[in-house]
């Protein structure tokens, strides 16, 4: 879980969400992946070409201990060289553009198009979100 906070018209509270929305891990054998799919509520099995995603135990545990640790988690979109982008916050709130490159941890290359002209600006992730209407946020 991870906090945010959220804002309604009366008042600003912290809201506990989970830190993978959507996502439910189990430890399965390969054979039995038919039961999970017959459980109501399960859309489908994450597969990264073609193959059932198999997370490593120690992955599971270093997650654990990130959420058990104190640590201040925030939740970022995964960006990737070509994902169409739009800028939500500073300057150029507004814009579209294309990752070109990515930078260190939180510094991208992103490509703008306007009036018929493009350039590129080194912009902080935290600036910009994916305009994928399904783009999955990570850590």
């Amino acid at each position: 879980m991870f906090k945010e906070r959220r804002q309604w018209s009366d008042r600003k509270k912290w809201v506990h969400f989970p830190l993978f929305r959507s996502y439910v891990f189990a430890n399965i054998e390969i054979n039995e992946n038919i039961y999970v799919l017959q459980t109501i509520g399960v859309n489908k099995i994450v597969k990264f070409q073609e193959k059932i995603s198999i997370i490593p135990d120690q992955v599971i545990d270093n997650i654990k201990n990130i959420i058990e640790g104190g640590y201040n988690v925030e939740q970022t979109d995964y960006f990737i060289k070509g994902d169409e982008v739009r800028v939500v916050s500073g300057p150029l709130k507004g814009l579209d553009g294309v990752v070109l490159d990515l930078r260190g941890a939180n510094k991208i290359i992103i490509k703008i198009e306007a009036i018929q002209q493009a350039f590129s600006v080194e912009i902080s992730s935290g600036l910009i979100k994916s305009k994928k209407k399904n783009a999955s946020s990570i850590l």
